[in-house]
C-alpha cells in the first residue's frame, strides 16, 4: 500500500508514505543512507532499519519518502520517485512495541540541508503517528537536537557507544559459572532456542527482546556474520547465556553486539565470563578496537564496561513527543 503522496509547503518537494519499498528505491535510499554518513560520521538508520528496507512489507513499519524537483547537488538517485525528482530525505517508522509509542529514524541530504526538509520528515511521521512518536538522533548532532526541539520533541533516552583497544589486550582467564560449558551458535539447529533466551534476557529491552526469525535470518544473511564469532554458554544442555560478537571490517572495529544472561543464571559472574570470551576472540582477528552500545541510564553495565577499560566514544540521543 502506498499512501496518498502529498505536497508539503515548499514548491517542488513531495512527500510519500509506503508499506513496501521497490528494491531500486531500497537500493536509492541505502545509497542516500551511505552518503550522510560520510559527512554525519555514522549512518542516520541503524542495522534493523536498514534491514527492513528490503525483503518485502514488515508488520508496523512505514517509509516516509521525501522528494524534489528543485536543482541542486545530486543526491542519492530516484528511485521510483516521477521523473526528474531526487529522493532526498527518508524516514521509517516502526509501530511494533505494544506499550511504547512508534520509533522513527530519517535524514536528509547534506546538500539539501537547511531548506525545511527535516522538519518536513518530522511533520509527517507525527501525523503518521497521530502525534504519539520516538525518534532517534544517532551520533546527537546539533541539527538534529534543534530539529527535536522545534517538533516540540524531548529527550529521554541516551545510548552509549563505548570502545577500548584491543591491542594488548590483558584479561584475566575466564572463569565459568560450576557446570557451564561455551561453545559456538550453529546455525538452524540453534535458532529457536536462541531466540527463546534472547527474548527472555532482553523481556525489558523492546527492540532486542522482540527479534523474531526473520530478523534472525536478516542477520545471518549478513556478510559480517560468523557464527565462530557467536558463543553460547550452555548447562545442562540448555542455553543459559550468549555473547555474539560482529566485525565491522572497514573501520577496523570489533563490537560485542549482543550479550544476555538468562534469567536465573545471572550473578555468578557469566556475564564477565563471555564478555571476556568475546574480546579475546576479537583480539585475535588482529582487529585494534571493540565497541559496544549501551544504555547511560544502565550504571551497573556502564560500570561493568568501565572496568574493562571502554570509555564514550560518543552518544545517540532518543526524543519523545509528549502527547
Amino acid at each position: 500500500m502506498t499512501d496518498a503522496a502529498q505536497e508539503n509547503g515548499r514548491a517542488g518537494r513531495r512527500i510519500e508514505v509506503r508499506d513496501e519499498l521497490s528494491p531500486e528505491t531500497a537500493g536509492a535510499v541505502l545509497a542516500l543512507v551511505a552518503e550522510a554518513a560520510k559527512t554525519d560520521g555514522q549512518p542516520a538508520v541503524s542495522e534493523q532499519g536498514r534491514l527492513q528496507l528490503r525483503g518485502g512489507p514488515r508488520p508496523g513499519v512505514r517509509h516516509v519518502l521525501l522528494y524534489v524537483t528543485e536543482g541542486g547537488a545530486e543526491a542519492a538517485g530516484a528511485g521510483d520517485g516521477a521523473s526528474g525528482e531526487q529522493l532526498v530525505g527518508y524516514a521509517q517508522l516502526e509501530d511494533t512495541d505494544p506499550v511504547e509509542a512508534p520509533a522513527a529514524e530519517l535524514l536528509v541530504h547534506p546538500s539539501h540541508r537547511g531548506r525545511g526538509h527535516g522538519r518536513a520528515l518530522g511533520t509527517a511521521l507525527l501525523e503518521q503517528s497521530h502525534r504519539r512518536l520516538r525518534v532517534w538522533a544517532h551520533g546527537g548532532h546539533a541539527a538534529a537536537r534543534h530539529l527535536a526541539q522545534t517538533l516540540g520533541l524531548t529527550l529521554f533516552r541516551e545510548l552509549r557507544q563505548m570502545r577500548r583497544p584491543l591491542a594488548g589486550l590483558d584479561l584475566a582467564e575466564p572463569v565459568l559459572p560450576e557446570g557451564v560449558t561455551v561453545r559456538t551458535f550453529q546455525p538452524g539447529a540453534d535458532d529457536a532456542a536462541w531466540l527463546a533466551v534472547n527474548a527472555a534476557a532482553f523481556a525489558h529491552h523492546p527492540e532486542q527482546g522482540s527479534l523474531k526469525q526473520r530478523d534472525l535470518d536478516d542477520r545471518k544473511a549478513e556478510p559480517w556474520f560468523d557464527p565462530k564469532g557467536f558463543f553460547l554458554a550452555e548447562k545442562d544442555g540448555e542455553i543459559v547465556g550468549f555473547h555474539w560478537t560482529k566485525v565491522h571490517a572497514e573501520e577496523g572495529l570489533g563490537e560485542v553486539y549482543v550479550l544476555g544472561v538468562r534469567p536465573g543464571a545471572q550473578g555468578g559472574g557469566l556475564g564477565k565470563a563471555l564478555t571476556a570470551i568475546g574480546l579475546r576472540h576479537l583480539a585475535g582477528q588482529g582487529l585494534p578496537t571493540a565497541m559496544l552500545y549501551v544504555d547511560a541510564d544502565n550504571t551497573a553495565a556502564v560500570t561493568v564496561y568501565e572496568r574493562l577499560g571502554f570509555v564514550t566514544y560518543e552518544t545517540d540521543l532518543m526524543y519523545r513527543s509528549e502527547s
